[in-house]
């Protein structure tokens, strides 16, 4: 059982079929930069590019990246700020003549953590929390998705969302060490426990791999985990959201 995933990102637009029964993609991933303008109309004859390089037929899944409410974008994020009111998935299925589902970014990287990787099995109230140039968050309630939670747009300090001090952009930008960057992310986590009560964090992106660096400076008193699904999330949880359309078929 397969299904096309594809994850929009501001820099580069990514697919590949996937296998919603293993997770695993069952062709080499196909890639093409975002267009600049990333307006709606070039951004769809890119789908159209992937779906025809893999002489797709089926339905499809879909990550955008910003909240995504029954297909329509209701923000834009590091897109052209057109999408805002467009229905996407009417878009693309006209461009392509397939079903597309479309879910936000990180709750698809956050399905594909719960599916097939740190996640799996884990009850309770779960946080798939990504840092990266923002922080995404997925969250899940007993391995159910609850869309659209925009963690990293709490706001923090001086209307500052909390992601402009706690993701790896602000590490960089501010030419933080990893221990220093740890302080401010354990700044962000313990506002969202304090908020929510999570029952686990899984910590996903591609800042992930650096987590021993600063896994000793958090201080929280929930379990962390680290994400293993990692570079391929995006496309595996795309995937995974589309799986609605393949039962419609059926």
């Amino acid at each position: 059982m397969e299904i096309l995933g594809i994850d929009i990102g501001g820099s580069g637009i990514k697919g590949a079929p996937v296998d919603i029964i293993t997770g695993e993609l069952t062709a080499e991933r196909f890639r093409i930069p975002t267009p600049s303008p990333s307006k709606p109309a070039l951004v769809a004859k890119v789908i159209k590019e992937i779906v025809d390089h893999f002489e797709w037929k089926g339905p499809v899944g879909c990550g955008f990246p910003t909240v995504i409410d029954k297909g329509i974008a209701r923000g834009h994020s590091n897109m052209d700020p057109e999408w805002v009111g467009v229905h996407i998935e009417e878009l693309f299925r006209k461009q392509t003549g397939l079903p597309f589902k479309v879910i936000n970014d990180a709750d698809a990287a956050g399905l594909a953590e719960m599916s097939f990787g740190a996640g799996i099995g884990k009850l309770g109230l779960v946080f798939v929390l990504t840092l990266g140039t923002g922080i995404g968050s997925g969250v899940f309630l007993d391995g159910r998705l609850i869309p659209n939670f925009e963690l990293g747009r709490l706001l923090y300090t001086n209307g500052k969302p909390i992601e402009y001090y706690a993701s790896d952009a602000a590490r960089q930008r501010k030419e933080l060490t990893y221990k220093k960057w740890g302080k401010r992310i354990d700044v962000f986590l313990h506002h969202i426990v304090r908020l929510f009560s999570p029952d686990l964090i899984i910590l996903g992106g591609g800042a992930s791999k650096k987590y021993h660096k600063f896994e000793d400076i958090l201080t929280i008193d929930v379990p962390i985990l680290v994400a293993e699904t990692r570079n391929e999330a995006g496309i595996i949880g795309a995937a995974m959201a589309g799986v609605g359309l393949m039962e419609k078929e059926e």
